[in-house]
Order: structure tokens, then C-alpha cells, then sequence
């Protein structure tokens, strides 16, 4: 197996189908789609079901939060490559075949890490931008500006760094490449793979005070400069808040 796709749901009913049928159809022998829900209510694992053999592994259970789900999705993923998807996110049409032929250009055994490019969009699906560049520690420990939503992950990397660190709920994905240090050895594929709607947890206050975290405790950036780059980026939070606001009441 070669790429196993992870998605992690909890009451994800009403956006997981647009999320599996962007996936389902790219699926091949040398992929496999991994399910693990976190004891949803509504009608998430009615619709997981439905894929049938589709879905390699669905688990069904409380957890901590999305990192836990997305480390049991690790334990059981066969793929050499790790691709964590939001059920809220959609798979470009050809992003997986693209994956498999670019990838296999390079031995697996000599990189950690493969990000890309998505199209990010507002909650009713209006294009906002297109983001993601190649991993550049000494760079991300400033900025976290590479996008993990649809990235590949070398399964060898969770053997050597560890998994997610479940003390963080929103940027765990962003400590775990931190983790890996100048080590990590990264490859970029210069194509837009994923759309993602811009919202949630993952855009917030609380957010940007992991960040401060990560790069204090992980990244060892000083703390004097953590408060500057806090302020900096809390200052463009609101900005932007305030902006996309507005637009809404005129669209």
C-alpha cells in the first residue's frame, strides 16, 4: 500500500458524502480510505457505511479530540505515505494519481514529508485564495505557512518523531512537523491537490495561542519575539475577520 487517506469525523453528517465522493472514485490498489469517528450522534457512520469496501477501516468510538483519531488511524494505516483530510474538505479530481507519480520518482526512504497546494474558500464555498509552499524550518518557525490539509507524511517519520501530541487540540499537525526539526527532509508537489473552507477552531484566537506554544517550547524562538509575532498575527485576524465580515453582508 502506498498512500492511506485519514479522515477524522465527529458529527461530520452534513458535510462527509461531498467530502467521499471526492475521494471514493480516486481510490486504487495502492490506496486505502480510514475512517475514524469519534462516537458521532447524528447520522456520520449511517453514511461511512454506505461506502462499503470502500472504507479499508472505520472505527467508531469516543476519543480525545482529532489528533487522537488521527493517531489510530496511524496504528492501523498500511500505506507508506500518510494523507490527513478534513470531512469537510474536498480532494481535487486526479490529486491521488498525481501523488502516486510523483512520489514515485523519489525513494521513499529518503523523505519525511510531501506538502502542497489548497484552494481555500469561504463557508459558502467562494474562493478565497490558493496557498502552500515547500517545508522550510527555519522559516515555519516564524510562520507556519505550509499547508498539512492533504499533505503526505512518511509513515517512517511517525515511527522516528512519535504521533500527534494530543495536548494540543487545534495545531497539533503544526507541532509535529516542528518536532522533526531541521532533519525533516521535505519535497513539494507545486499543484493544488485540496479545497478547504476557512473557519472553524483551526481559525481562531485559541489557535494562534497554540501557535505562540510550538514556537516557544518546540521551535526554542524566544519569548520576547513569540509575543511580537502573536501580536503581528492577532492584529491580521481581526483585519481579516472584520474585512470577510463586511463582505458577507454585501454578498
Amino acid at each position: 500500500m502506498t498512500i492511506s487517506v485519514i479522515i477524522a469525523t465527529y458529527n461530520a453528517a452534513k458535510t462527509l458524502k461531498r467530502c467521499l465522493d471526492s475521494i471514493v472514485p480516486q481510490l486504487t490498489d495502492e490506496t486505502e480510505l480510514i475512517l475514524v469517528d469519534g462516537g458521532s450522534k447524528d447520522t456520520t457512520n449511517d453514511i461511512i457505511e454506505s461506502y462499503g469496501d470502500k472504507v479499508a477501516v472505520h472505527i467508531s468510538e469516543p476519543d480525545k479530540g482529532i489528533y487522537d483519531a488521527w493517531n489510530k488511524g496511524v496504528k492501523v494505516a498500511t500505506g507508506k505515505w500518510i494523507m490527513f483530510i478534513g470531512a469537510d474538505d474536498i480532494l481535487i479530481s486526479g490529486a491521488i494519481d498525481y501523488y502516486l507519480g510523483f512520489i514515485a520518482v523519489y525513494d521513499y526512504h529518503d523523505y519525511d514529508f510531501v506538502s502542497c497546494k489548497i484552494r481555500s474558500v469561504k463557508e459558502d464555498g467562494v474562493f478565497l485564495q490558493v496557498t502552500g509552499r515547500c517545508w522550510s524550518y527555519n522559516r515555519c518557525r516564524i510562520n507556519m505557512d505550509v499547508t498539512h490539509v492533504a499533505s503526505l507524511t512518511s509513515k517512517n517519520y511517525f515511527k522516528r518523531i512519535g504521533l500527534f501530541n494530543t495536548n494540543y487540540k487545534i495545531c497539533g499537525d503544526y507541532e509535529l512537523l516542528m518536532r522533526g526539526g531541521k532533519k525533516m527532509r521535505a519535497l513539494f508537489a507545486d499543484r493544488v491537490i485540496a479545497q478547504m473552507p476557512i473557519g472553524g477552531a483551526s481559525f481562531s484566537v485559541k489557535a494562534l495561542k497554540e501557535q505562540f506554544r510550538i514556537k516557544h517550547d518546540v521551535g526554542r524562538v524566544p519569548w520576547l519575539f513569540c509575543v511580537l509575532i502573536y501580536l503581528f498575527q492577532l492584529v491580521l485576524f481581526y483585519t481579516y475577520t472584520i474585512r470577510h465580515s463586511h463582505n458577507y453582508r454585501n454578498d
